[in-house]
């Protein structure tokens, strides 16, 4: 996959007569979580960052909707503007884009702790001995985001997210009900869950 690009225009710059050389304080503050974010939650996704001047070049932005800096984009969605970046807007945007334009691939069952069905759908993976990877979406938020991204493309905006989310090989199983079908496993009712 190419890089994601993210696309910063900073309080600084020239417009007629007007010079600002040094940028605003949330726009430094800004720059500081998307480098930190880049560093450490988002490693794993290809990044490149482009810090634009906002005063030289006002209206680059401002065809997106972008008026006030600093202004955050994701590739070309505006994703903050006019106050210092929220990090987790921030790290969910970028992995909703990079889930949107990668396959998943091998086995992944997405889930959370004291959910009966997710540790049902364990067992069917254990029993089978299929290798998977847990992602903990309570714990993690990087797994929260992307089962989201991942998930409503293929269920809907309106359909409700349940755990677990199972992919085997990379292709999207559903839930334990639909894990039987794979694992060949009796499903023994729930009554806690409507």
């Amino acid at each position: 996959m190419n890089k994601i690009k993210i696309t910063v225009f900073k309080w600084a710059g020239s417009w007629g007569p007007l010079t600002i050389k040094i940028p605003c304080g949330e726009c430094a503050l800004t720059e500081s979580i998307i480098r930190d974010a880049m560093t450490n939650e988002l490693a794993h996704i290809p990044l490149e960052l482009d810090e634009r001047e906002w005063l030289s070049e006002w209206w680059t932005p401002l065809k997106k909707g972008g008026w006030h800096a600093p202004i955050i984009m994701v590739e070309d969605d505006i994703i903050s503007q006019g106050m210092a970046l929220n990090r987790g807007l921030f790290t969910q945007a970028v992995i909703e884009h990079h889930s949107r334009h990668t396959k998943i691939s091998g086995n992944h069952l997405f889930g959370k702790k004291d959910c009966t069905y997710c540790a049902r759908a364990k067992d069917y993976l254990d029993q089978q001995g299929i290798p998977y990877q847990y992602h903990d979406v309570i714990k993690n938020s990087h797994s929260l985001y992307e089962m989201l991204a991942r998930i409503k493309p293929i269920i809907g905006p309106k359909t409700p997210v349940t755990v677990p989310q199972v992919w085997i090989n990379g292709e999207y199983i559903g839930g334990a009900d639909q894990l039987i079908n794979i694992v060949d496993e009796p499903i023994k009712p729930n009554c806690d869950r409507v």
